[in-house]
């Protein structure tokens, strides 16, 4: 993965990442201070560095602030430091058994189960990376397009887009809804037309389903939940799909962020009703 992409943040994750340069497991191993030191001043981390702001704390408790200070902080630099430090330790043979900086076997399993809540897998031999989603079906899929929908939510922009299957996040879960009931799906519709199936296949109104006298409420924000769909899809920078911003250049960073949250708004829906 590379080191521009961002890699989620929890405290589960910052906690398993501390772990990988446990001070007071074993004597003296790399990564260094110095290699530390070097990362976060690369992803501009500083100000939530203890060691670089007059205290002296071990390695793990530095790693553990610093991210812990992104996570409030700097979010999507925190990720992207995140991503380096992985690379870092694996560099200096850190996932290879018998290598005198290994983390061990606890570290690493701690460490890949607290990625793989949130969407990610992490290797034993240090390859970090997200699922990718074509390679999953039925309700590991499900779940695998929660993790997502939760990072949405949060306005991640990595989580827009699904690795491995080309899809915005509300197609990925259009498709996955028109699988689970039918057994199949046309890859070929275009975004309207499949989200259109989706719903219909959950019982769910869209703008073309009639408006009849003394229908629920719920109807109405079925409609609105259908229009706010498309209208985000329309944002989508569909040349930049999967290479770099995923939205047209013209919005802001805050109009990014509520199409983000408005993803994962609309895809936890259409998975709940699933």
């Amino acid at each position: 993965m590379a080191a521009s992409q961002t890699a989620p943040l929890n405290d589960e994750i910052i906690v398993a990442l501390g772990q990988l340069v446990d001070d007071a497991q074993t004597g003296r191993r790399d990564p260094s201070h110095s290699d530390i030191e070097h990362l976060i001043l690369r992803h501009s981390l500083r100000a939530g560095d203890p060691n670089s702001n007059g205290q002296t704390v071990g390695k793990m408790k530095r790693i553990r602030a610093v991210l812990s200070w992104a996570l409030e902080g700097a979010p999507d630099a925190g990720g992207s430091f995140a991503i380096s430090f992985v690379s870092l330790v694996r560099g200096h043979g850190g996932f290879r058994v018998g290598s005198p900086n290994y983390v061990g076997a606890d570290a690493l399993g701690n460490c890949i189960a607290a990625f793989a809540s949130e969407g990610f897998v992490l290797g034993v031999d240090g390859d970090l990376r997200a699922k990718v989603l074509d390679a999953l079906t039925g309700m590991a899929l499900t779940d695998a397009l929660m993790t997502y929908v939760r990072r949405a939510k949060k306005g991640a922009e990595d989580a827009a887009l699904e690795v491995g299957t080309g899809k915005d996040l509300v197609e990925a879960v259009a498709a996955h809804v028109l699988q689970q009931k039918f057994g199949a799906y046309s890859p070929q519709a275009n975004f309207p037309t499949l989200l259109g199936q989706a719903f219909v296949a959950l019982n769910l109104s869209t703008p073309q389903s009639p408006v009849l006298a003394g229908e629920p409420a719920q109807r109405r924000v079925e409609r609105a939940m259908y229009e706010l769909a498309c209208a985000v899809n329309q944002l989508r920078n569909k040349q930049g799909t999967g290479h770099g911003r995923p939205w047209l250049p013209t919005l802001t960073d805050a109009e990014a962020r509520s199409a983000i949250e408005s993803m994962g708004l609309v895809a936890e829906f259409l998975l709940l009703r699933m």
